[in-house]
């Protein structure tokens, strides 16, 4: 408990001065295992995050998004770009018309992550989200091998996404969607292809979002908006099209075997 209540309340338990002089750095080496299980076994106390750390940043966090903004980050993170780039490839090649129920399996996943996450918002309704709920409910171990997964999800995710638009770019410019990508043969196989528009994009989003968060969140739900305008003209000109003859072999693997009439 007492190596809990160091933890929680800072790093003093920990010498401040380790780079000082060498016997302080090797002893702050030779520490390095009990820190280790300290931080491992210690758990963080809902007055630590409702209160200290709160008082601790001296600055009010103001509420500038409301749940209608909330409503559209939802729905912007479910309707990006990729919805575009990998599901006409994957229901031609792999999953015909099983593509619905792939679609279906990972909404009820997406329900139970709604369930989890309204959890952590009644009990610890601070800034951070799971990684603040799983501090105090799990540990710190947990909260931090969590939050590794996150930025590790963001970071492919915003990048698959981001070299999407070139794709897209390129093809409102009649052009291949390699044409502006750019090639370096002194780098291995596969990490040749760099992409300057992708990094525009992103440079662009990330200062957006860093000027105003009120002002990304309109932005959000304009092009979520779009989206959704979109996906239903999809809909409704696929079923225009719709052979109902080809609704069956979920998931053999239709190759080139149209499922639309032409």
């Amino acid at each position: 408990m007492a190596g809990t209540e160091a933890s929680i309340n800072g790093f003093h338990d920990y010498p401040k001065n380790s780079f000082q002089s060498w016997g302080n750095y090797f002893q702050a080496l030779m520490e390095i295992p009990h820190r280790l299980l300290d931080r491992i076994m210690s758990r963080s106390l809902d007055q630590t995050k409702l209160v200290e750390v709160k008082a601790e940043s001296q600055h009010e966090m103001k509420k500038t998004l409301t749940w209608w903004d909330l409503i559209w980050f939802g729905m912007g993170a479910v309707i990006g770009s990729g919805i575009f780039v990998l599901t006409g490839l994957e229901t031609q090649s792999h999953a015909g018309p099983a593509v619905v129920l792939s679609y279906v399996i990972p909404g009820i996943c997406a329900l139970i992550s709604v369930f989890c996450y309204t959890e952590f918002a009644v009990e610890i309704p601070v800034a951070s989200g799971s990684f603040a709920y799983l501090r105090v409910e799990l540990g710190d171990f947990v909260a931090f091998i969590a939050a590794d997964n996150i930025i590790i999800e963001y970071v492919i995710g915003g990048a698959a996404l981001a070299s999407s638009w070139t794709s897209y770019f390129a093809t409102l410019c009649n052009h291949q969607h390699d044409d502006f990508r750019i090639v370096v043969h002194s780098l291995p196989i596969n990490y040749q292809s760099l992409d300057p528009v992708a990094v525009v994009v992103i440079f662009i989003i990330c200062i957006l979002a860093v000027i105003s968060t009120k002002a990304s969140s309109r932005f959000n739900y304009v092009t979520s908006i779009v989206h959704l305008i979109v996906i239903i003209l999809i809909i409704i000109a696929g079923l225009t099209k719709a052979n109902p003859k080809m609704l069956h072999g979920h998931g053999h693997g239709y190759g080139d075997t149209a499922i639309f009439e032409k």
